[in-house]
């Protein structure tokens, strides 16, 4: 009797009057204990307002961010290079589209089998003179397809447009026959009348379109079947569209300083996060 009063009474008297355990202790009842410990972490947390806030990482992007870039096409201008897709996204948020090309399965044997991985080529434009293509191999698909929207990003180039005949209207072809090669394909642009349309395969289609070009005959040769290597084909004949210089841009122009050393004061300030 005296061992049961013993062993029944302390436990009743800790565990029902103070709320506690074991060593006085809370065990989680109720809001005590190790209910405050999820506090932060599920839906709502504590989030900010300024998660999603861009903090450039290079001069370019301080220079865009600060707004003493205030176009992009001064960036093509002096040829910096982009190394953050905010950058773009800056200057064309809400004119850029984007379009999966292709998503193909590629693997690689290894000692424990085939590893599949998945491929995805996606391009980018505003429809008004601006393109970009991108590639990404990931384990997923999703993620193969975000890391190549922002690869697509980073090679954002302009296209040149131009007349064919009479120069009245606005730039609706090409300016010149241009040529793009990759792998084995080899695609030709050619200026066309207006009124034409694109005179290409569904894909060369989506990029000259993307691109901002109305009208323009399209000749490819070598293993076109191959999507991959066709599009970038297309991809470097818009880009080589600002390689050949026409009469029009003979003309001499004054040279301006880079805009690293225009704003060298703003770039020498460090930079608070």
């Amino acid at each position: 009797m005296s061992g049961e009063g013993e062993q029944g009474g302390p436990p009743s008297g800790g565990g029902g009057g103070d709320g506690r355990g074991r060593g006085g202790f809370g065990r989680g009842g109720g809001r005590g204990g190790r209910g405050g410990r999820g506090r932060g972490r599920g839906r709502g947390g504590r989030r900010g307002p300024d998660e999603n806030v861009w903090v450039p990482v290079t001069k370019l992007g301080r220079l865009v961010k600060e707004g003493k870039i205030t176009s992009i096409e001064e960036i093509f201008l002096y040829s910096l290079p982009v190394k953050e897709a905010e950058i773009i996204d800056y200057f064309l948020k809400e004119k850029l589209q984007d379009e999966v090309m292709k998503i193909m399965p590629v693997q690689k044997q290894s000692s424990a089998g085939q590893r599949t991985r998945f491929k995805a080529f996606v391009a980018v434009g505003d429809s008004a003179g601006h393109i970009g293509l991108g590639v990404k191999c990931a384990s997923e698909v999703a993620t193969a397809i975000r890391g190549a929207i922002t690869s697509a990003k980073l090679n954002v180039t302009p296209v040149r447009r131009g007349y064919w005949g009479r120069t009245a209207g606005m730039p609706h072809t090409v300016p010149c026959k241009v040529t793009g090669k990759c792998g084995s394909v080899r695609c030709r642009l050619i200026p066309a009348p207006r009124g034409t349309g694109l005179v290409a395969s569904p894909a060369g289609k989506k990029l000259l379109n993307m691109a901002g070009i109305d009208d323009c005959y399209t000749s490819s040769c070598g293993h076109t079947r191959t999507m991959g290597n066709y599009i970038r084909a297309i991809f470097h004949a818009l880009k080589n569209t600002y390689c050949y210089l026409t009469p029009e841009l003979w003309k001499e122009n004054a040279l301006t300083p880079v805009p690293y050393q225009e704003h060298t004061d703003f770039l020498a300030k460090k930079q608070l996060m």
